[in-house]
């Protein structure tokens, strides 16, 4: 029986129940002191993610759903968690699991539990100077291998079998961003509708099918010393084209003076080039990139589609409080991504 004490609050955290919450931890987690505090981890745009600490300074990760209205494929806890659960142990650096909550009488949407991994998250080139140059030069062979090995795993073997289709992953994952970009839109930005037409024009073959993280970049890593301690943000993850997560992690890994301002992190100089990122991954994989810029243009266009559903979402207040945006920024981001993947296909 849990007295008043084992649960009582802290500061009111919002899209936190913290007294249900309180009492789902001491009832499914081992080795948890009640009370609890709650901080709202920045650094996401879509499902949100809260750092838990118990009375003893145990760390925990607690991941939700944004507020208010969302689009449910894209939020779904069941299944990311189930990702990260099979992916735990077998070569691919995931937190551990400790919970799934499906129940929304207690926080009003399912959430789970996760170990907190410690270390920095590359979001900026001012975190990527932390680094040294032999440092960096260890991420960007890390970086490649997780990747490479993650391609490398029979989803079958690993309990993902049921992920997703295995087939014509390109064409399903251009009619789901189709279909979400027209749900979140607010405004026309041509571009979208000629990449569009233009990615199934030249839609390449798809050779092989693996497990796809969707969203493999620096900003979705945490670092330890300059090893890759622990790849986040699986939300996006499915079963299909390998060759997706290499396009996108490519856009993502900027080269020094390729833009003025360019504030990515990779951008600082001493990393690994995008040619030796593609020549570690074919080393390691076999895989024929001859077709990259496609999946490039691919990358470009899908984050287009997802950066308009975070402007839609910030804009109808969803993300919670304290999560300022420039909104006009963000609405001009959408519009640049979609030029860059019809650059990148004419």
């Amino acid at each position: 029986m849990l007295d008043s004490q084992d649960v009582r609050l802290g500061k009111v955290m919002q899209g936190i129940n913290e007294q249900n919450v309180a009492r789902w931890l001491l009832s499914n987690i081992e080795r948890v002191e009640a009370p609890f505090s709650y901080e709202l981890i920045a650094g996401g745009h879509s499902n949100l993610t809260y750092s838990v600490t118990d009375a003893k300074g145990r760390r925990l990760v607690l991941r939700r759903p944004p507020l208010g209205h969302v689009l449910e494929s894209a939020h779904d806890m069941g299944r990311e968690h189930k990702i990260i659960s099979a992916l735990f142990g077998k070569g691919v650096p995931v937190a551990e699991t400790f919970g799934l909550c499906s129940d929304t009488d207690v926080n009003e949407a399912p959430f789970y539990i996760m170990d907190f991994v410690d270390g920095p998250v590359l979001h900026d080139a001012e975190q990527a100077k932390l680094l040294d140059t032999g440092e960096r030069t260890t991420l960007s062979a890390d970086v490649v291998r997780v990747l490479a090995g993650l391609h490398q795993l029979e989803p079958d073997q690993v309990g993902l079998g049921d992920l997703g289709r295995k087939e014509a992953y390109l064409a399903r994952q251009q009619k789901r961003w189709t279909k979400q970009w027209e749900a979140s839109k607010t405004h026309d930005v041509p571009e979208m509708e000629e990449t569009m037409r233009l990615l199934s024009q030249n839609m390449p073959e798809q050779v092989g099918a693996s497990v796809v993280h969707g969203d493999y970049r620096l900003g979705n890593m945490i670092v330890d010393s300059g090893r890759l301690a622990a790849v986040l943000d699986w939300e996006l993850c499915t079963l299909g084209d390998p060759l997706a997560d290499v396009g996108y992690l490519l856009n993502s890994w900027t080269q020094p003076g390729e833009h003025e301002l360019d504030v990515i992190p990779t951008a600082v100089g001493g990393f690994a080039s995008r040619e030796e990122i593609c020549e570690m991954y074919v080393e390691q994989t076999g895989r024929d990139l001859s077709e990259i810029n496609y999946y490039r243009a691919f990358s470009h266009w899908r984050l287009a589609a997802i950066g308009q559903g975070v402007y839609k979402r910030y804009l109808v207040g969803a993300m919670g409080e304290g999560r300022d945006m420039d909104l006009e920024q963000q609405k001009n981001g959408v519009t640049m991504r979609a030029k860059a993947a019809l650059d990148l296909l004419i």
